[in-house]
């Protein structure tokens, strides 16, 4: 007894390089490295994709609180309360106070209406504040007083003036070269000033009445930032402000953020698919030999050991390669955005490494595991008699809940995620069907001999070629839906702000001044807008329902109810406006736009009551417009027919743009036109550029890298596709079909396949990307009709590619 456990320590020993070799020959020499590749690849692209996700969505956020000068703030139009700033320092919050008010400040000669802003010395948490006196600061100090640059010829003072704002004569200590914080509404900009908060108190200008603006900025880990909203309830007149709610950069970075997500998901897709048509061909080849194994004895146990520790070795593998090929890839998608991207870069830490490993395994758990048992259950009968199939077990299709769990975790309540997946799996059923009748369709034709037979070729299992067109038609429509959501986002965004955007308003210009003021930028060459008039008012009744009187208690009224609004009329539909409903009439009627419009439940032939400076007067509902606010054009709720408001006394508005060598032309305008209010909005222009140019080239490089994981998939599917007809068509040429014949066949097999499926991913791309722009961006659905001539060459270029690297092989008889 003795002798034999000494003889079995012995063997197995000697066993485990053997089995280990083995495996090793297997892994390489046999069918399971595109499996390898296959995990690759889904390790790899996944690891980029995320680490330049993480990167370019920490860039974007950063932007934006850059833009609001803090990690969130807290805008009210009371007193800061005591629970807030308690609640802020015990989650251990970064925080500063500012309080912003407007009111005259008065020089010795000028007097001009300003935007008082008072600050602590730890202004801004985020951004940067220049300000330039004897030296260039970044602070203000207590006693200070620091003024936009035009104040400084509006008010006909220099550094070391004394300037009154309210009770308190101040001393002008230098200029504002530029500020964190910018605001997309011209109506209520006014050239800025900082004082010290320790200064507020001696201008007396806050006073009970006042119409003050009260604000918070808070710095600190997302988590605190969430509780602290959470605690606190929001009173009427209170608001949260973060990067994803300022305006037209909120916007911009809300979409990209869905976009990168939704170009994630698509990606794991494709990559997912691509792995599960590898696996499947690999079983497909291991079936012989694996019933050897089970005639030879070999138990189900033992197989499952001989496939693990060549799973083990291929995880290991795809792992090392997939990480190294992911970094490598990231680095190679930062290279265009070099420009752009800060330095240093933003850290990724270990996610995007957690989750290229954790999708890998999800993905290949039910990918791998359910062809493997599949294999593991194959008959040894298959040694002498090739089985058509053998149904695969329950429990192996259970397998899919992993991913579909996980996902339920990772998307939880975002309906945007579901409804394009769900849409995604319906449209595959679709295809798939869609494909068969075309085919159908096709065969009832009269065609050459080569054609006919690849018909009857495609539609021999109605299964299998349902299976092939919708997976190749799928796989085309994705990296269609890829590109051309990125095209259509950066198309908007460019729209809404292009390179000649007006950037200058003019407000508050007088009915005597309107005409020489035009004038004045005329003979000057400035592009600008049509001159507005402007009259304040409240919107108070709607068909003599009472809007102020209507709200309940914990009710909160629609943002517009709670301010005056800025009204205007003319003749005509602005040209930047698109009319959705009704008609442009020229008497007693008011033009609606429609956001409002849906929020207050304003209809066509609704009567509006307004009032202005005390002066009821009422208006019928005749048209309803699209306004795009973003556009940095003068924009509307109300726009009036001539005959409704003429009478009452307005001023004027205009915009216009302001090239870098005409900065002479805003000093001599702010120096004809004192009264004149000019808002000079360069800087935040030229800022929104920046941050466009920087989320576009991320979002283009993304769409290459989706756009090239759906051509990887593509390929994949045609190259296994011919790899399984190699048998068949090396048996005709063995019975004696022709060279000729045969490369006919397989040439218009393919080609009609290719023709068929980029025509239906045409049509499904632009059905998927239509209802996302609809109900997922919001934005306006436009067609592409170059999409149904690119797809179908795209197919068919693939097709000449893959056959043209295997005809010859393919023609080879079988040998003897």
């Amino acid at each position: 007894m003795s002798e034999l456990s000494e003889a079995n320590q012995v063997t197995r020993p000697r066993k485990q390089p053997l089995l280990l070799k083995w495996s090793w020959r297997e892994l390489w020499h046999g069918q399971l490295w595109p499996v390898a590749v296959a995990l690759t690849l889904i390790i790899a692209c996944v690891f980029a994709l995320s680490a330049l996700v993480v990167r370019v969505e920490k860039i974007m956020v950063d932007q934006g609180r850059t833009m609001i000068a803090a990690d969130l703030v807290f805008r009210s139009a009371n007193p800061l309360e005591p629970p807030l700033l308690e609640q802020a320092k015990a989650l251990g919050l970064t925080m500063s106070q500012q309080t912003r008010f407007g009111t005259m400040a008065f020089s010795e000669q000028e007097m001009q209406l300003v935007s008082v802003k008072s600050v602590g010395s730890d202004f801004p948490l985020r951004g940067e504040l220049v300000l330039q006196g004897a030296d260039v600061r970044h602070r203000v100090q207590p006693g200070e007083l620091w003024l936009a640059e035009r104040l400084f010829s509006l008010l006909a003072v220099q550094r070391g003036d004394s300037i009154t704002i309210g009770d308190a004569e101040l001393t002008v200590a230098g200029k504002i070269t530029q500020e964190p914080e910018l605001s997309f509404n011209p109506f209520s900009q006014m050239p800025a000033v900082l004082i010290h908060n320790s200064d507020l108190a001696k201008t007396g200008a806050v006073q009970p009445g006042s119409r003050v603006q009260f604000r918070a900025y808070f710095n600190g880990p997302d988590d605190k930032l969430k509780l602290l909203q959470q605690g606190i309830e929001l009173q009427p007149g209170q608001r949260w402000i973060s990067e994803t709610t300022q305006g037209r950069t909120g916007d911009m970075i809300e979409r990209a953020r869905q976009y990168l997500s939704l170009t994630l998901i698509l990606v794991i897709l494709m990559a997912t698919a691509t792995l599960v048509l590898t696996c499947w061909h690999y079983t497909s080849t291991r079936i012989e030999a694996v019933a050897m194994m089970k005639s030879l004895g070999a138990s189900k146990r033992w197989l499952w050991q001989w496939l693990a520790r060549q799973l083990s070795l291929l995880f290991a593998i795809a792992t090392v390669a997939g990480l190294s090929i992911g970094w490598l890839l990231e680095f190679l998608l930062r290279l265009p955005l070099s420009d752009v991207l800060p330095d240093p870069l933003p850290e990724i830490g270990y996610t995007p490494v957690l989750v290229s490993l954790a999708v890998a395994l999800l993905v290949a758990i039910p990918g791998l595991g359910i062809s493997l048992l599949r294999l593991v259950d194959a008959p040894a009968i298959s040694v002498i008699q090739q089985q058509v199939d053998w149904p695969v077990k329950r429990q192996g299709y259970a397998l899919v809940l992993l991913p579909v769990v996980a996902a339920l975790i990772w998307f939880g309540g975002n309906k945007f995620m579901w409804l394009t997946l769900a849409g995604l799996a319906a449209l595959l059923g679709i295809l798939a069907l869609l494909g068969l009748l075309v085919v159908a369709f096709l065969r009832r034709g009269k065609w050459g001999a080569a054609i006919k037979l690849a018909l009857s070729r495609i539609s021999r299992s109605s299964l299998a070629t349902g299976a092939q067109l919708a997976a190749l038609t799928s796989s085309l429509m994705l990296l269609a839906v890829i590109w051309l959501l990125r095209s259509d986002l950066l198309a908007d965004w460019r729209q809404t702000l292009p390179v000649d955007a007006p950037n200058v308003f003019a407000l508050n210009i007088s009915p005597e001044q309107q005409q020489a003021y035009l004038d004045e930028l005329d003979r000057n060459q400035v592009d600008r807008s049509e001159s507005y008039p402007v009259i304040r008012g409240r919107l108070i009744e709607i068909n003599q329902q009472d809007l102020l009187a209507g709200t309940g208690q914990g009710e909160e009224r629609d943002e517009s109810l709670r301010r005056e609004l800025n009204f205007t009329w003319r003749d005509t539909l602005p040209v930047h406006n698109t009319l959705l409903e009704g008609e442009w009439t020229n008497s007693r009627g008011v033009s609606v736009e429609s956001g409002i419009a849906d929020r207050l439940g304003i209809r066509l032939g609704d009567e509006l009551t307004f009032n202005v400076s005390s002066q009821p007067f009422s208006a019928e509902v005749t048209s309803i417009r699209q306004v795009e606010w973003r556009n940095m054009r003068p924009n509307f709720y109300f726009i009036f027919t001539p005959d409704v408001m003429a009478d009452l006394p307005a001023t004027w508005l205009v915009s216009y743009r302001i090239e870098a060598d005409q900065n002479a032309l805003i000093n001599q305008l702010g120096r004809d036109y004192p009264t004149v209010t000019l808002l000079d909005l360069r800087t935040m222009a030229t800022r929104i550029q920046a941050i466009l140019q920087q989320v576009s080239l991320s979002l283009s490089v993304l769409a290459v890298l989706g756009v090239s994981s759906g051509l990887l998939l593509v390929l994949t599917l045609l190259r296994l596709s011919l790899s399984q007809r190699e048998l068949e068509i090396k048996l005709y040429r063995t019975l004696g079909a022709s060279r000729k014949r045969i490369s006919a066949t397989v040439w218009g097999e393919y080609g009609l396949m290719a023709l068929i499926a980029g025509v239906m991913a045409a049509a499904g791309a632009e059905s998927v990307v239509a209802a996302l722009l609809k109900w997922g961006f919001e934005l306006p659905v436009i067609g592409h009709p170059w999409l149904w001539v690119m797809l179908p060459l795209l197919s068919l270029a693939l097709v000449v590619v893959i056959i043209r690297s295997m005809i010859k092989r393919l023609l080879m008889p079988l040998k003897g």
